[in-house]
């Protein structure tokens, strides 16, 4: 036996499909007294738990009953080097930028700096509940190398590369058009498809990249069909404005990507916010995602993602953090405000839809829920336990719950890092080694019950 041969017990939720309603109950597998065999880091059984225990009786076996067992979090847009700046602030998109983000990126050039903040990071994400994500890194290829590093360390699947950028940042956060393909095509090779990990082609956005280095992008991208892309599209009026500026010639903001080969079908656009027409049909033509980053909106003033008005076209958004100026690395968090978000907008977001969105939603939409977001068999063992009783306030709610639905919607609104009681990467639980780390005592997973262990 590895270390990762057990059974998890709990109760276990993980969907099927998006959920089309409330009441759409075939969209998910929802189990009272569910089990998970593990083995060499996968799921190898799902299912009740009398019929897992009867298959498998001599393994050991941890029971976290009554918290409930999802696949871990995935978070398809974050910034590995903006984490000590989170929380700064600021004006609006560009303000913020110039005045925060850059100087602190301007560190991870050092890679003993990058390297002790990859640890950090992942220590953040991790407690939140967060197994996946899709970082961008600093200019940097130090910055990628800790990413990966640290994320090769842990055995988890991350996705991430160094931003592309040649021109509006400052000296020391610039490369150009042939270091930038220079160096991320070598961090490519050295680091895509190696363990769990995936490199992604990362023109920052457009106004920080040259049409030489966006063409550079581009002949990458066409050499690494595999690798997906991604940037920034349509946050904020003035970027918008600033971008027609420096390419007139574009029709509009897409179509400077769309022109050098960077829009497909696995292209991921954070914000998307202020879209035109011909985007939108540019997105349902080619398959792109838009990436919905509301704790982000919110604290820039940038505007309200119309998530119904893209899904009527088909196209399917990701949903994620966007750490620094998304304002919490918890999912459940970037739900709550996306969920207030699109009552703006008029919109729903039911929490089937939401849940299944943070797990094989966002799985799906990197093009991986053959690997992570479900709990099916042949699956990683990447898993998020919830205690819905965390805190007081979540005790009260979920005490007067009558149905999974409220009693996710509670976390939902209610949660964070307290209400995530273990996290699993590959089958090896992780909080208690971050406590570790920090000098503090974790709460852990519930004891092995004794009575269960031979």
């Amino acid at each position: 036996m590895t270390q990762t041969d057990q059974i998890i017990r709990g109760r276990l939720l993980s969907f099927h499909r998006a959920p089309e309603g409330p009441e759409d109950h075939a969209a998910y597998t929802y189990l009272e007294d569910g089990a998970l065999r593990l083995s060499d880091g996968r799921i190898t059984a799902c299912g009740d738990w009398d019929q897992v225990r009867a298959e498998a009786p001599a393994l050991p076996v941890t029971d976290h009953r009554p918290h409930l067992i999802l696949p871990g979090f995935i978070d398809t847009h974050i910034h590995f080097p903006q984490i000590e700046m989170i929380a700064s602030w600021g004006a609006q998109l560009l303000d913020w930028l110039n005045g925060y983000t850059f100087p602190a990126e301007l560190r991870y050039g050092d890679p003993d700096h990058a390297a002790a903040m990859a640890s950090e990071f992942y220590d953040l994400i991790l407690s939140h509940g967060t197994t996946t994500a899709v970082a961008f890194c600093s200019v940097h290829p130090a910055s990628a190398e800790a990413y990966f590093a640290e994320a090769e360390r842990r055995g988890m699947r991350m996705l991430g590369g160094k931003v592309m950028m040649d021109r509006n940042a400052p000296e020391g956060l610039r490369d150009t058009a042939q270091s930038g393909y220079d160096e991320s095509r070598a961090l490519i090779e050295r680091w895509d498809g190696r363990g769990r990990a995936g490199y992604v082609i990362s023109p920052r956005f457009a106004l920080t990249s040259t049409p030489e280095q966006l063409e550079a992008a581009g002949a990458l991208a066409a050499e690494h069909p595999g690798c997906p892309i991604q940037t920034h599209l349509s946050e904020n009026l003035d970027e918008i404005a600033a971008t027609r500026a420096l390419f007139p010639e574009a029709p509009d903001y897409l179509g400077v990507y769309e022109a050098h080969g960077l829009v497909r079908q696995n292209t991921l656009l954070g914000h998307a916010i202020h879209l035109e027409p011909r985007e939108i049909d540019l997105l349902a033509e080619r398959g792109a995602t838009p990436v919905f980053c509301p704790t982000s909106n919110l604290f820039l003033g940038s505007g309200l993602f119309d998530d119904a008005g893209l899904r009527a076209r088909g196209i399917t958004p990701g949903v994620a953090t966007d750490v620094g100026a998304g304002t919490s690395y918890s999912m459940l968090t970037t739900l709550a405000e996306a969920y207030k978000v699109l009552q703006l907008r008029g919109q729903k977001l039911h929490p089937l839809a939401a849940f299944d969105w943070i797990t094989r939603g966002n799985a799906e939409v990197l093009g991986l829920s053959d690997r992570i977001g479900t709990l099916a068999p042949g699956t990683e063992a990447d898993l998020v336990v919830l205690d819905s009783h965390a805190t007081p306030a979540l005790a009260l709610r979920s005490a007067r719950a009558t149905s999974l639905s409220e009693e996710l919607f509670a976390l939902q609104i209610l949660g964070d890092d307290r209400a995530v009681a273990e996290v699993y990467v590959a089958g090896v639980a992780q909080k208690g080694g971050i406590a570790r780390r920090r000098g503090t005592v974790a709460e852990g997973p519930a004891a092995r019950d004794p009575a269960l262990v031979p």
